[in-house]
């Protein structure tokens, strides 16, 4: 299915042919909206980092010139 919004109405809300959007319905009336870009803070990722979820260091070779050694 398919929803066609006038030309006018999409230059007015700045929507492109394949812009990302949203439905809702709110008191009976479809609602569409543009999608966020979903934005991600280091804070917040790092909060869900847990003892289960860590994986071990994986070894890619070794080391080349200026890379320290630990």
């Amino acid at each position: 299915m398919a929803i066609r919004i006038p030309k006018s109405y999409a230059e007015a809300l700045k929507f492109d042919e394949g812009s990302d959007v949203k439905f809702k319905i709110v008191k009976g009336k479809l609602i569409i909206s543009r999608k966020r870009k979903q934005e991600f803070r280091l804070e917040d990722l790092l909060d869900n980092v847990a003892e289960k979820n860590l994986h071990k260091e994986i070894v890619f070779g070794k080391t080349r010139e200026k890379e320290e050694k630990e």
